[in-house]
């Protein structure tokens, strides 16, 4: 049965302000009215707070929403508080209303803002960022709450949800292993899928996940299954890539180790041969590997006789898998891994023996511009955030913004997502324009400046994020929940792929080999 939701002027709401068994004490939040005679003494900030003359009685929409999000009203527990609604009025406010697009300036691409225009984005890549937002929040978005919470491996609903419409498959970028599937229900058709639609899909799940639960809804398998898919044999692939791209089994890259990051080379893991040949025997240890603790597959680099060589390994005896604690959630999965006499057919090779270094480097580039692309939307979420904030907070008995030392640092954060995105979109348009080869030839570099970039971008605005909200920024609930979330892991952004001065390094010095001999001042 319904509740009945009654009519209330704003002079009878104000007769209930008093204490006492046979009192009661309403309030309106956004043209609602809440009786809450019977909560008060269960509010966790305490009874006075609601005992206010200011409140008790009176309009507490502004005093509201400076201490709370607009989800606690969603709640069932506090839903059912509402008595009412007040004659002649309506609701105004609003939270996160799932598929739609923010009308906060700048929380939105400009692409995707209403009267701006994009040379890059078709009609077909704005019906597809559309299904594939719904998507997000519906499936997503609650998964990433509550498992990042409890640490545990996203659903496997939401994976098998995924598979249906083949969002594995297509997080893996344009090629061969779409022909034949039926992309998100039939928006797009496998030949025109490109590396846009990719970045739709990578930025609408930034904005609907939360970091650790971003690598862990299957980040191992964007950058460990390419290796199989563009240097496994076919007997190979037609056994992993099928199951993987189904979500029944899961797959990470395990290159580095406690000896060796940056420095692939150094790598101590060793991969020899057998006698008869047939195999391989792999001992050694590999850190830091997102999905290593749930994964079937590893796709491990190895010193071999031959220099540096990338095996596939599946998980059997002699793999062993331990949880890393880190500052974000569990539920990455991330695993310190050790082989133990571990042994593999020959025929899990990937590429050739000891060219284990191009396999990687032609990984790099696509892992890199994946992790440019989440970071830039994780970056804008972030501007929502403090524009909200700065709108609603009051102090001095004006808006925050009215500060200039605020404004001044919303400035920058805007400046910050707006050139790392129209970077992202030049270097996204190249990508559909170029073939793998001229990728690697051409973007390497400049993928390599955009990752270093976007992510010290991202630290700056983390940390002024901070300073925006105080101490609510360094609180784990609440008004600044997400802020503190973005601050306490942007730094995995800042490592994950390459270090911001490694990648700096790299990127001058392709630009030093493509010096011409005869310039001259």
């Amino acid at each position: 049965m319904s509740k009945v939701i009654k009519t209330f002027s704003r002079e009878e709401v104000g007769q209930h302000n008093k204490d006492g068994d046979l009192a009661s004490r309403w309030v309106v939040i956004d043209a609602k009215v809440f009786d809450i005679s019977r909560f008060k003494d269960l509010h966790p900030g305490g009874a006075s707070a609601l005992l206010d003359p200011e409140v008790a009685g009176q309009d507490a929409t502004e005093a509201f929403f400076s201490l709370h999000r607009y989800e606690i009203l969603e709640r069932p527990q506090y839903q059912r508080l509402q008595i009412g609604v007040i004659e002649g009025e309506e609701s105004v406010a609003h939270g996160r209303i799932a598929g739609e697009i923010s009308n906060v300036p700048y929380a939105e691409p400009t692409w995707l803002t209403k009267g701006y225009h994009s040379p890059y984005f078709s009609a077909n890549h704005r019906e597809f960022q559309k299904v594939i937002r719904k998507f997000m929040d519906a499936y997503v978005f609650p998964d990433a709450q509550a498992r990042e919470e409890d640490g545990k491996r996203p659903s496997q609903s939401v994976i098998d949800k995924m598979a249906e419409l083949n969002i594995h498959a297509m997080r893996m970028g344009p090629g061969k292993h779409l022909v034949g599937r039926v992309l998100m229900g039939g928006v797009v058709k496998p030949e025109e899928f490109d590396y846009f639609h990719e970045l739709i899909i990578t930025q609408e799940f930034a904005r609907s996940s939360l970091r650790g639960y971003g690598d862990g809804l299957l980040g191992g398998k964007v950058i460990g299954l390419p290796p199989v898919l563009n240097f496994g044999s076919e007997e190979l692939k037609a056994k992993v890539v099928p199951e993987v791209l189904a979500g029944k089994k899961f797959i990470c890259l395990a290159i580095s180790e406690a000896h060796a990051g940056s420095d692939v080379m150094g790598l101590q893991t060793t991969a020899v041969k057998t006698e008869d040949g047939k195999e391989w025997i792999i001992n050694g240890s590999k850190k830091w590997i997102t999905n290593g603790t749930f994964a079937d597959y590893f796709t491990v680099g190895c010193k071999t006789e031959d220099g540096f060589t990338v095996i596939l390994v599946e998980r059997g005896p002699g793999v062993e898998t331990k949880q890393v604690k880190t500052s974000y959630s569990t539920t990455a999965g991330t695993a310190y891994i050790t082989f133990d006499d571990v042994r593999v057919p020959v025929g899990n090779t990937l590429g050739e023996e000891g060219g284990g270094i191009f396999v990687m480097l032609s990984n790099f580039n696509h892992e890199r511009w994946v992790m440019c692309c989440a970071s830039a939307r994780g970056q804008r979420s972030i501007v929502e955030e403090c524009l909200k904030w700065t709108t609603q907070r009051k102090v001095f008995g004006k808006p925050l913004h009215s500060q200039a030392v605020i404004r001044s640092k919303l400035a920058a954060m805007i400046s910050r997502v707006e050139s790392t995105q129209n970077w992202l979109e030049n270097i996204t348009y190249q990508m559909c324009n170029m073939s793998y080869r001229q990728q690697a030839n051409k973007l390497a570099g400049q993928i390599a400046f955009l990752k270093s970039y976007s992510t010290s971008s991202g630290q700056e605005t983390a940390r002024d994020a901070v300073q925006i909200f105080g101490g609510r920024g360094i609180t784990q609930t609440g008004m600044g929940k997400f802020i503190e979330h973005y601050h306490r892991t942007i730094p995995f952004d800042a490592l994950l792929g390459g270090a911001e001065d490694v990648l700096r390094d790299l990127g001058v010095r392709q630009a030093l080999r493509a010096m011409p001999k005869n310039a001259r001042l």
